[in-house]
């Protein structure tokens, strides 16, 4: 199973080209992807550069009548399923154009089971600029069982905020974890109300907007409490790299090619962390640095 983890910048490279035919090739070069997980999908926005407010470029996207990108993407990758994951839900900027959307999508050709939508907290926090973040969860059939795939991107600008969304991602695990201890019971096959597996087994992916060793990112990788009676989580970049958390031999997710927005240098602040129990099985997990078709580099996952 490879997954292949990015944030796009809704497809404008470092060249400032809008390009998401050219997103996906850069994915399927880096490789023959499972499920692509991406942060920074725009439906309803104009996809023009973005009025450089800040390093994270979604604050510079402008109102327009920009093209739906979830469906591009489904049209790019035939075969594939795309699920969106809206964070962003804004009236139109212009009458009779369609609400503007930003989020995430999970695009897989595996088989999909349930998928929830999980809106994160957003504790006021007045000092800085902020939106809604959500997380997007897929419970997804490997063919060697079943494993939840979530992605999500936080909130760039405010600690308080990104460290209740890592508390808000870790309480979720361990409802998901008491529902696969706990099934519910068949109750009406055909209806809403059918009992469907939720497995523990989890791959949570993203841009965390926390570089490694950070406040959001040491929450994540924090022990799970015993009472939750759920796996922790691990970072898959040191199960194939040991060392130090956030040493130099860690590759940077961003700020590689695009240096003006990110102008304090390159720093990994993307992540995919693995379960417990899916930990043993990681082979692969590798940061492509060649790319520049966004401001973030994609990063690959591969488990056997």
């Amino acid at each position: 199973m490879k997954l292949v983890c990015w944030n796009i910048q809704w497809g404008r490279g470092c060249d400032g080209r809008v390009d998401l035919g050219r997103i996906v090739s850069e994915a399927k070069r880096l490789a023959d992807f499972d499920v692509l997980c991406v942060q920074e999908v725009s439906r309803g926005f104009d996809t023009r550069p973005p009025t450089g407010k800040g390093p994270d470029d979604s604050v510079g996207l402008p109102g327009g009548t920009g093209a739906d990108q979830f469906a591009e993407l489904a049209s790019l990758l035939p075969g594939y399923t795309v699920l969106d994951g809206v964070a962003v839900d804004l009236p139109p900027a212009v009458a009779g154009a369609p609400r503007r959307h930003f989020g995430n999508a999970i695009i897989t050709r595996l088989p999909v089971r349930q998928v929830w939508r999980h809106s994160l907290p957003w504790p006021a926090d007045p000092g800085v600029p902020s939106m809604p973040r959500i997380a997007l969860e897929a419970v997804i059939d490997s063919g060697k069982g079943l494993v939840r795939v979530i992605t999500t991107h936080l909130e760039y600008y405010s600690e308080q905020q990104r460290v209740a969304q890592v508390e808000a991602l870790r309480i979720m695990h361990a409802e998901a974890c008491a529902h696969a201890r706990r099934p519910a019971p068949l109750e009406k096959p055909g209806t809403p109300f059918a009992a469907t597996d939720r497995p523990s087994a989890a791959i949570l992916c993203g841009d965390f907007n926390s570089a490694a060793g950070d406040s959001a990112y040491m929450r994540m990788v924090a022990p799970m409490p015993s009472t939750a009676g759920a796996p922790d989580f691990f970072d898959a970049w040191l199960l194939k790299h040991p060392g130090p958390v956030a040493g130099p031999q860690r590759a940077p997710t961003t700020g590689v090619h695009d240096h003006e927005q990110w102008a304090d240098g390159p720093f990994p602040c993307d992540f995919f962390f693995v379960t417990a129990d899916l930990a043993q099985r990681v082979s692969r997990c590798e940061v492509d640095l060649q790319s520049d078709a966004s401001d973030h580099q994609p990063m690959l996952l591969e488990l056997h």
